[in-house]
């Protein structure tokens, strides 16, 4: 059992959950939960962490298996746990890596393109949302927010470990590819001429969402296809990112429904 904060595994986790320069040169970040810990693929786990307490519970002994796994003493573990209450349980999880290539084999995609988000709830509900509306990946610009943040993670519920998620270093290289694979492009933006539902999303659609202060901006809103607007009544002048995204997906989702 691990009883000393002075523990460099301890000291790693603590680095891991902070920072994200740890994050990406070790290749590794923490899920926290049981929920996140039953659902991780065992190929991504390096290690399980647990708090004293837990260890001998039927539930968890199921699932672990034969997985690497470290008991920690309840008062070490609240100290490595980035949240208020721990629920006693974390994973140490191997970082996945997608090609946009790869996820453009699909017919028809349909994808989120995130361009400066730094609100990680935000994307971690827009790819929660991502996965419950059918959509088939995550392009991040270079500046978003790291997705391997704990909050995040947290707000993913989950479907971090099953929503491809591609960061794009040259966004106009990337576009290309897009229009390579006819897939259409959407800036979700106050100047909109259409509304979002008077559009179709039958074919291969990739909708733009901006930065949760800024909107798009004007560089990216450019480049798009076309310009959409979500209506506002009363004095609203704009939804939350991950609100706005969902509703765009939503929409696609129901008609391509509709299609089949």
């Amino acid at each position: 059992m691990i009883t000393s904060a002075s523990n460099g595994q301890i000291k790693n986790i603590i680095q891991l959950q902070q920072k994200t320069k740890a994050r990406r040169d070790r290749g590794l970040f923490v899920a926290e939960g049981l929920k996140m810990f039953q659902e991780a693929p065992d190929s991504w786990i390096e290690k399980v962490y647990i708090a004293d307490r837990l260890y001998e519970e039927q539930e968890i002994q199921k699932r672990l298996g034969s997985l690497p796994v470290e008991i920690v003493d309840d008062r070490i573990f609240r100290q490595i746990s980035d949240t208020k209450t721990p629920q006693g349980i974390l994973c140490l999880l191997r970082c996945p890596h997608y090609r946009l290539e790869k996820i453009l084999e699909k017919e028809n995609p349909l994808l989120m393109v995130l361009e400066d988000l730094q609100d990680p709830g935000n994307v971690g509900t827009i790819i929660r949302t991502a996965e419950g509306a059918g959509a088939d990946g995550i392009l991040l610009s270079k500046n978003t927010v790291d997705i391997f943040n704990p909050k995040v993670i947290r707000s993913t519920m989950g479907s971090i470990y099953r929503m491809p998620f591609v960061y794009i270093e040259n966004m106009e290289e990337a576009l290309r590819l897009l229009k390579k694979k006819k897939v259409s492009t959407y800036a979700a933006h106050l100047q909109g001429k259409n509304t979002y539902d008077g559009e179709s999303y039958l074919r291969g659609t990739a909708f733009f969402v901006g930065n949760e202060g800024n909107g798009l901006s004007r560089q990216l809103s450019e480049k798009a296809d076309c310009w959409i607007r979500i209506p506002m009544e009363g004095q609203v002048e704009s939804l939350n990112a991950a609100m706005a995204a969902g509703i765009l997906m939503y929409e696609a989702g129901r008609q391509r429904r509709r299609r089949v």
